[in-house]
């Protein structure tokens, strides 16, 4: 079977090189969330059985046996699809890649989609950590964002994937909603820390044009979100995460010593990864692609032997610097100066001398001579920084 999009056998990776990470995409939701842009569609089940065996022939299209050290369903909301099918999906994996015995396998899940013999089964086909979507401890919260499940679910689900053997369980919450007070905040962190997570993501609420929470903010049905309160809320997580023992490893992101999701760390890193399914992106040997974005004509294209890549980027050194200073900075252990050097052939101060001397200046940064790193007010206006190297 011909390799697919723009990898060649020319340019793929022996196994001695850095191993992949691979992200499969599961587009499908029983509802849309108000505040989701993502490439995400419900009420779609009939698709269910076409999608995963488009996407199991792309797989095997395009993997030549590298060596693969992540595997992350994202979405949607993969934990719908029933678990032969996640089994199937992993298998084409496992066929195309050497995927390593300790491969951290990534499922996303919302709470209500998943029960005890679910996540037992899921645990037994290699699933080993769940990244859970909470978003929110209160009703009211919870169904201003079109959530379709209570944090009484999400606490049920947490005790049965413990009770199934996942021990690698990931939390979302969301802050900064409209008219959400500090207490309203501090009420969903109490109550997620109170279900003992190994690793916890805080975002902060993004209006994204299009959805209907932008709709209802534009018509002052609801109050525009308040970035200051939202900044209150960032630093209220930080501290209260820094006494519960969690290290503050990404801007939005905290875990327990060694719970840093693997995969995700790629993409900061600015590593190469290969994705697979309906709008998903690839970033390897100085190019990115990405598939069409409808199931449907995914489902077409594979099954028609025709490439489901919509769109070809070829990464210029300038912007491949830019992005890894941008990414690489939203870590704590921010951007090694000899490893930017390695990688690139140019020393951080050849490239960003003016940027990182401003910047030093404005104390959104710190540089002790190896690294350089945000300061917490630099992760307060990440932006402002990541804007400098762009």
């Amino acid at each position: 079977m011909r390799i697919w999009g723009v990898m060649s056998a020319d340019t793929l990776r022996t196994e001695n090189d850095a191993p992949l990470a691979l992200y499969l995409h599961i587009p499908f939701c029983h509802r849309r969330c108000t505040y989701c842009d993502f490439n995400t569609y419900a009420d779609m089940g009939d698709r269910f059985l076409p999608y995963t065996r488009a996407l199991a022939k792309e797989i095997q299209a395009t993997g030549r046996g590298e060596r693969v050290m992540s595997i992350f369903f994202g979405g949607g909301t993969p934990s719908i699809l029933p678990v032969a099918l996640i089994k199937d999906i992993l298998a084409a994996c496992r066929g195309a890649f050497a995927v390593d015995p300790g491969a951290e396998i990534t499922l996303e899940a919302n709470p209500g989609t998943v029960d005890a013999n679910k996540l037992s089964d899921l645990r037994q086909i290699g699933v080993d950590r769940l990244s859970l979507g909470v978003q929110s401890a209160r009703s009211s919260e919870l169904a201003l964002l079109g959530r379709s499940h209570t944090f009484e679910q999400a606490r049920q689900a947490v005790a049965m994937a413990r009770a199934a053997g996942l021990d690698n369980i990931s939390l979302d919450v969301i802050y900064g909603l409209p008219g959400q007070s500090l207490a309203d905040w501090g009420v969903t962190l109490d109550a997620t820390l109170g279900l003992a997570p190994d690793h916890l993501s805080c975002y902060g609420l993004s209006v994204e044009e299009g959805t209907p929470l932008a709709a209802q903010i534009r018509t002052g049905a609801l109050a525009q979100p308040d970035p200051d309160a939202g900044a209150d809320m960032y630093e209220l997580a930080e501290a209260w995460l820094d006494e519960g023992g969690f290290e503050h490893y990404e801007i939005s992101n905290w875990a327990k010593p060694g719970r840093q999701c693997r995969h995700n760390l790629v993409y900061w890193r600015n590593e190469d990864y290969v994705g697979f399914g309906a709008g998903a992106h690839s970033c390897r040997d100085h190019k990115r692609w990405w598939n069409v974005l409808a199931p449907d004509d995914y489902i077409a294209r594979v099954t028609a032997d025709d490439s489901p890549v919509a769109n070809v980027e070829h990464i210029e050194l300038g912007r491949e610097m830019g992005e890894t200073m941008m990414m690489g900075l939203r870590l704590s252990e921010g951007v090694a100066i000899r490893g930017f050097q390695r990688r690139f052939q140019r020393t951080l101060t050849q490239v960003y001398g003016r940027e990182l001397e401003e910047l030093e200046a404005a104390h959104l940064i710190e540089w002790d001579g190896q690294r350089v790193r945000l300061t917490a007010r630099g992760r307060l206006l990440g932006n402002q920084v990541f804007v400098r190297f762009l």
